[in-house]
């Protein structure tokens, strides 16, 4: 191009600007997909969009992230093989699904106390970031965070054990020996199947995270929810280290930046606009009830759950991990990040 048509392109350009017209947008210099396996509407989905969103924007356009939920490029139990293969830049997935797979990060998912996403969330962030898991290797690790703890939710009341007893529950990762130490009697299903099982008697409730109950409208029929947090399901979504280390030093700092800030505003937004929007639409609307257990059933519930800690430190130990020093972390950090 000779200089006058280069200054005729330059003046066309500044008057499409001045009148208001739309230019054509710069092309992004890095495009990355983000596959996940749930629905665009679950709380890990709007976390990927929030942070694909938010790189766009503080890299200056520079990075365009295209984002698959509901499974449509990778699904549950492929997605970490899948970023390794190259299917996707990006995959975020459940290391509480795979305990073989991530024996380290697996001990968050043990009942140690939990009280919220948020507490739950930065915890595993600190101990991630303090021990460094093998089972990380080969992935580079750019959000990390999980769900508030399960609850028990139900058709039927449960107050103490004897209300429990032998009640099928629909459970997942960690969940199914809780429940069958508590005395319940667990049923491993995919979520989207519980409703219908619920309402045709196949089950007598759930034991999971309480968005559920605007999510899949189990407050429609399950009227109770027990007031004891059990196990949190983590979440970790990673790159492939290989590609991770060919993005421009800038972009990398950025998501960097984003991998401090996602525990604590996945957490909070789980905590607060997930479930708690979630259990006041189904107290008033359902007359949704939380039923509170005695301190004394509290600490029988306790004790009975206290040895599956004890055991996951004896088992990894055994496998040469740092199960011991992880888990004395793990109990000093929480309380730091606990809601106030």
């Amino acid at each position: 191009m000779n200089r006058r048509n280069s200054l005729s392109a330059i003046a066309a350009a500044l008057a499409l600007g001045a009148l208001g017209l739309p230019q054509a947008a710069a092309a992004a210099d890095v495009t990355l997909t983000y596959a996940f396996f749930a629905p665009a509407k679950t709380f890990p989905a709007v976390q990927m969009a929030h942070w694909a969103q938010q790189l766009n924007k503080r890299s200056s356009g520079k990075v365009e992230v295209k984002t698959f939920p509901g499974g449509t490029l990778l699904g549950a139990k492929d997605m970490y093989d899948g970023v390794t293969k190259g299917v996707a830049d990006i995959g975020l997935g459940s290391p509480s699904y795979d305990p073989g797979r991530f024996p380290l990060t697996s001990g968050v998912a043990l009942p140690v106390g939990f009280t919220s996403a948020t507490q739950a969330s930065k915890t595993l962030w600190a101990l991630t970031k303090e021990f460094k898991p093998k089972e990380y290797e080969g992935f580079k690790v750019i959000a990390m965070f999980t769900t508030e703890p399960g609850f028990i939710q139900s058709k039927t009341a449960v107050r103490n054990a004897a209300d429990l007893a032998g009640m099928k529950l629909r459970a997942a990762g960690t969940g199914v020996p809780v429940l069958k130490a508590l005395g319940a009697a667990p049923i491993g299903m995919p979520m989207p199947e519980v409703p219908q099982s619920v309402s045709t008697g196949v089950i007598n409730g759930t034991m999971t995270s309480r968005e559920v109950l605007q999510d899949f409208k189990l407050a429609e029929s399950l009227k109770f929810v027990t007031d004891y947090p059990t196990v949190v399901v983590a979440f970790a979504a990673v790159m492939d280290q290989k590609k991770w280390d060919k993005l421009p030093a800038d972009v990398k700092k950025v998501i960097e930046e984003l991998a401090e800030e996602m525990p604590g505003w996945t957490g909070n937004y789980h905590d607060n606009e997930n479930v708690g929007a979630a259990m006041a639409w189904a107290q008033k609307d359902h007359k949704l009830q939380v039923v509170p257990l005695a301190a004394d059933e509290k600490a029988r519930w306790d004790a009975k759950l206290k040895s599956m800690e004890e055991d996951w430190v004896k088992e990894m130990t055994g496998k040469g991990l740092p199960a011991a020093a992880y888990m004395k972390r793990l109990h000093e950090l929480a309380p730091q990040f606990a809601k106030k």
